[in-house]
C-alpha cells in the first residue's frame, strides 16, 4: 500500500506594499484619534476630578484631543518613536523585494512626511555623537513573534520621550511586595509624563522580557471600572486594582498638580521566571496615548475604524487668569505671582529645548556672544519642539516638552542672561528649583497633552537662531492669551511639592474610593 501525499496547508501571501499602507494610515489616524476607550475614561476622571487645577489640566487635554480630531492634527508634538508589534501566523507568505523593516519604515516616512498632516520626525541615529535627525522618524521598533494561524496580527503605536523616559526596571526578591515598589517608584518619576494615562508592567522573564511585557501591556483596551465593579477574578486582576487604588491615594493628579486620578488604568502581562528572580518593569503611558491594532489577512491594507465625534465631551474652554503682557512685563510684577495662579501670556517668548540649551551654554561658557536675535535679558523661554505648520497654520502643535532636562543649564542661562523664566511642563528638580529661587526668576507650565491647543495662541512664529537643529532651532513665537499655570514662584516654592502634598492628605480623610 502506497502512501499517501501529503497537501501542503494553504498559504496565506501579504504584500509588503499592503504592510507599508497599514502602517502609514496607522501612524496617521492614531495622530489626531485617541482610542475611545481612553476618552470614555478620561471623561470619567474629569466629571470626578474634585481639584479645581486637575481637572482644568484634564478638560484641556480633552478639548485639545476634540480640536486634533477634528483638525486631523497631532494630539502632541511629540509625535512618538514608532514601534511595531507582529505577530506573524506560520502559513502567512510576506510577498515582496524588500524586507518586512523596510516595509514598516516606509510606512513611518511615508506617515511622518505627509503634506497634509506631516508628524514630528523626533528619532536620531546615531543614539551617541552626531545624533542626526533622520528626517522621516524611521527606523521603526519591531518585535517579531511568529504563531499559529494565516493572519498578520499588527500593532501600532508611537511613543513619546515624555513617558518612555520614566522606564524603570526593579530586580525585586520573590518575597517583595509588587504594589510598594510601585508606589515607592512612581513619585521619582514625577510628572513628565504627563499623567493622568496608564501604568503597564511587565512580571517575570529576565529583564528584557519584562520592560517587553510591560510596553506590549500598554496595548490592551482600558477595563479597570468593570472590575471595580464586578470584582477581581484571579491574582492578577487583584493586583491592577491595588496598584491602581494606591497610586491614585497619591494624590499626584493631572499633570503632578495634585488631585485625585493619576492612573486611569493599570495593566500587567506577565511571564514564568527563575525562582530566585522577580524582575519588574513599567512604563507609563501618557496622555498621548497613541495605538492600534489591526489584522491582514491578504485581502488588501487594513481598514481602520470609523470615528464618532459624539465620542468626546463637550467641554468650555477654560478663559480665567490674569492677562500678562510679557513685553511690558518688570520683575518685580513675576516675582509677586505665586504657585498655582492661571496666567493668560501674550507678547513674545523664545523657544529652546536641550540641544539649543548645550549650544548657548557652551558659548557662555567660552566668552562667545550669543547669536543675533537671541537676547534673553527680561525674557521668557518656552521648552518646545512644534510641529511643521499646514495651509494657514502660523505653527503646528507645541506643548511643552519635560522641563527637568533643562535642569543642567538653569542656574548658567539664569545668571549670565538675564533670563525672567521659563515655561515648560512638570516639575523641575531641587537645584533648578535653588536657582530660580535665588536669581529671583519664575517657572511656569502649560498642559502636556495639549498642544494642539497651545498652538493656537501662536500668532506669528520665526526662526532666529540654530535652524540646523530643525525642530529643536530656536524660535520666536508671538503669542495671545497662552494658558499657564505659575509651578515654581520666585520665594522656590513648587506646585508639584504642594499639590500633591495636599491632596495625599485630602485623600486619607475620603470615606469612599477615590480611583
Amino acid at each position: 500500500m502506497g502512501l499517501r501525499p501529503v497537501s501542503a496547508p494553504a498559504m496565506t501571501h501579504i504584500s509588503t506594499s499592503h504592510i507599508t499602507a497599514s502602517v502609514a494610515n496607522a501612524l496617521q489616524y492614531i495622530s489626531y484619534y485617541h482610542p475611545p476607550d481612553f476618552i470614555e475614561s478620561m471623561s470619567r476622571a474629569y466629571e470626578r476630578e474634585a481639584s479645581e487645577s486637575a481637572k482644568n489640566a484634564i478638560g484641556q487635554i480633552l478639548i485639545n484631543s476634540r480640536m486634533a480630531a477634528e483638525g486631523h492634527r497631532p494630539i502632541c508634538q511629540d509625535t512618538g518613536i514608532v514601534v511595531v508589534f507582529i505577530k506573524i501566523g506560520q502559513s502567512v507568505v510576506i510577498d515582496g523585494d524588500i524586507s518586512l523593516q523596510n516595509a514598516i519604515d516606509q510606512g513611518v516616512r511615508q506617515a511622518y512626511t505627509d503634506p497634509d498632516n506631516p508628524l514630528r520626525a523626533s528619532v536620531v541615529s546615531p543614539p551617541i555623537g552626531e545624533r542626526r535627525n533622520t528626517g522621516d522618524n524611521t527606523p521603526a521598533v519591531v518585535h517579531i513573534e511568529i504563531v499559529t494561524g494565516d493572519t498578520l496580527e499588527i500593532t501600532v503605536a508611537a511613543k513619546g520621550g515624555g513617558s518612555e523616559n520614566k522606564a524603570r526596571l526593579g530586580m525585586l526578591n520573590p518575597s517583595d511586595d509588587l504594589t510598594q515598589w510601585v508606589t515607592d517608584t512612581l513619585p521619582g518619576m514625577g510628572a513628565g509624563w504627563c499623567p493622568p494615562g496608564i501604568l503597564g508592567l511587565g512580571i517575570g522573564g529576565t529583564p528584557e522580557k519584562a520592560l517587553l511585557l510591560a510596553k506590549e501591556s500598554l496595548m490592551a483596551p482600558i477595563d479597570i471600572d468593570q472590575i471595580i465593579a464586578d470584582g477581581p477574578k484571579n491574582p492578577i486582576e487583584q493586583l491592577r486594582l491595588n496598584i491602581y487604588e494606591s497610586v491614585n491615594r497619591l494624590g499626584i493628579g493631572a499633570q503632578g498638580l495634585g488631585g485625585l486620578t493619576t492612573v486611569l488604568d493599570v495593566k500587567i502581562l506577565e511571564h514564568p521566571t527563575h525562582a530566585a528572580s522577580l524582575p519588574v518593569a513599567m512604563i507609563p503611558n501618557c496622555a498621548a496615548t497613541r495605538h492600534i491594532h489591526f489584522t491582514l489577512d491578504g485581502s488588501g491594507p487594513a481598514k481602520l475604524p470609523t470615528v464618532d465625534l459624539a465620542n468626546w465631551p463637550q467641554i468650555a474652554a477654560q478663559t480665567g487668569g490674569r492677562r500678562v503682557n510679557l513685553d511690558t512685563l518688570t520683575p518685580e510684577d513675576y516675582r509677586s505671582w505665586r504657585i498655582g495662579e492661571n496666567l493668560l501670556l501674550s507678547g513674545h517668548i523664545l523657544t529652546g529645548r536641550d540641544a539649543a540649551h548645550k549650544r548657548i551654554v557652551d558659548r557662555i561658557q567660552s566668552g562667545e556672544a550669543l547669536p543675533e536675535g537671541v537676547d534673553l535679558n527680561g525674557r521668557f523661554i518656552y521648552y518646545v519642539g512644534p510641529v511643521d505648520p499646514v495651509g494657514d497654520e502660523v505653527v503646528g502643535p507645541a506643548g511643552p516638552t519635560t522641563s527637568t532636562r533643562m535642569d543642567k543649564f538653569t542656574d548658567t542661562l539664569l545668571e549670565h542672561t538675564g533670563l525672567a523664566g521659563m515655561i515648560g511642563k512638570a516639575e523641575r528638580g531641587a537645584a533648578a528649583i535653588e536657582a530660580i529661587r535665588r536669581h529671583g526668576s519664575v517657572y511656569l507650565i502649560a498642559v502636556g497633552g495639549a498642544a494642539y491647543l497651545v498652538s493656537r495662541a501662536i500668532q506669528a512664529s520665526r526662526v532666529v537662531a540654530f535652524e540646523d537643529l530643525g525642530m529643536e532651532a530656536i524660535y520666536e513665537f508671538e503669542i495671545k492669551d497662552m494658558p499657564v499655570t505659575v509651578a515654581v514662584d520666585s520665594t522656590g516654592a513648587s506646585v508639584h511639592q504642594e499639590g500633591p502634598r495636599l491632596w495625599r492628605k485630602k485623600i486619607e480623610s475620603f470615606p469612599v474610593r477615590v480611583a
